[in-house]
């Protein structure tokens, strides 16, 4: 059974940083083609952020561009999301997400609270 696991969130002060981590398990990692991270504010559709392939190229939200880095450790099964200066506007669970022709599995999120 495929699991993704994430943790790193919580409560931040605008400017701060936060590492997002997204363990996985049940799945060989560096077989799945494509990893992202999502985001869901209250009251709003989940966005996708952050992009990231199996051959490591990576695509971001025009809204996160610059401040947010997503990676890939393939040998410790792990996607990690780099958040830096952040802004409350960036409030919001945090979702990991990886799919390919024939799977698409989702964590259970992370929260993240910027307060200003």
């Amino acid at each position: 059974q495929v699991q993704l696991v994430e943790s790193g969130g919580g409560l931040v002060q605008a400017g701060g940083s936060l590492r997002l981590s997204c363990a996985g398990s049940g799945i060989i990692f560096n077989s799945i083609a494509i990893m992202e991270w999502y985001r869901q504010a209250p009251g709003k559709q989940r966005e996708l952020v952050a992009t990231i392939s199996s051959g490591g190229s990576t695509n971001y939200a025009d809204s996160v561009k610059d401040r947010f880095t997503i990676s890939r450790d393939n040998a410790k099964s792990t996607l990690y999301l780099q958040i830096n200066s952040l802004k409350p506007e960036d409030t919001a669970v945090y979702y990991c997400h990886c799919r390919g022709n024939f799977y698409s599995y989702w964590g259970q999120g992370t929260q993240v609270t910027v307060s200003s």
